[in-house]
């Protein structure tokens, strides 16, 4: 692999800076995914009990130490309990939106990586090209052996900018795919909390 990197001559390099960086982009934002991850049911019987038993300060005590884009969408919620459920009900839906856009942050970075790499492997390809009709050109003969390098570096520029944006594209895929379970998590965790909240007003009425 080492040979064949170096085979392919200048553009290797820009490549390679493209591939670390969308692996260190990659790494964040599975770390943040992974840390964002709670058991949402187990989390939800917590939090109704905690209400039930000793009233909403005790529930966003629980928020407080829980971590996840669901907890915090509670606790925006329960901590404006005082202002009615109108306000508690605003507060999750903006908390959602401000955390589904932490959930995507940074994505746009491995977008584009996934389109700089390939960009770059073709430009690769081109000056590999142009170097072998220069060959060409200079010699005055059109063997293979004549242009088999600057065909050569064309070739490897163009499989390794595609080998990176395969490498990216698949962790954002995985990424976009966590994403849209945690959003769909935190849409069904909201509602369920607030026809819990409307239930026990009804119930204190």
């Amino acid at each position: 692999m080492v040979h064949y990197f170096l085979e392919g001559g200048g553009f290797m390099w820009p490549i390679l800076l493209t591939l670390l960086f969308g692996l260190g982009f990659a790494i964040e934002r599975f770390y943040s995914l992974m840390m964002s991850a709670v058991d949402s049911q187990s989390f939800f019987d917590e939090i109704t009990s905690a209400i039930n038993e000793n009233g909403s300060a005790a529930a966003v005590q629980v928020c407080e130490e829980t971590e996840g884009p669901v907890a915090a969408i509670f606790h925006a919620g329960l901590s404006r309990m005082h202002r009615g459920l109108r306000d508690v009900e605003k507060a999750i839906q903006n908390a959602g939106s401000i955390e589904m856009a932490f959930l995507e942050k940074n994505m746009i970075w491995l977008n584009a990586v996934i389109t700089i790499a390939p960009m770059l492997g073709f430009t690769g390809t081109v000056v590999g090209m142009i170097a072998a009709f220069d060959a060409i050109k200079a010699a005055n003969d059109i063997s293979p052996a004549v242009v088999a390098g600057g065909i050569s570096q064309a070739l490897l520029t163009t499989a390794f900018g595609l080998i990176v944006a395969m490498i990216i594209q698949t962790c954002q895929n995985l990424f976009v795919s966590r994403i849209d379970k945690l959003v769909l998590d935190m849409e069904e965790q909201s509602v369920k909390i607030m026809d819990h909240l409307y239930e026990q007003e009804a119930k204190n009425q």
